[in-house]
């Protein structure tokens, strides 16, 4: 059995939580940001208060680095 030592498990979630925020931003991307916004919140019984956004690359961008190397 290998051990996962703290660089590589930080790379690992790093990767999971980056790959995460590209999804959603590919999600923004396409326009299903809003309506999935909105289903989630309903199945969860809550009324939703939240706007997506036009989709901006450049932000987009930063979300993904920013939340990987975090």
């Amino acid at each position: 059995m290998t051990h996962l030592g703290p660089q590589k498990g930080g790379l690992v979630l790093g990767s999971l939580v980056g790959g995460w925020h590209l999804l959603w931003a590919i999600i923004v991307a396409v326009g299903w940001g809003q309506p999935l916004i909105d289903f989630i919140f309903w199945m969860h019984f809550l009324k939703p208060v939240f706007v997506v956004e036009p989709f901006a690359g450049g932000r987009a961008v930063v979300l993904i680095v920013v939340t990987s190397a975090i």
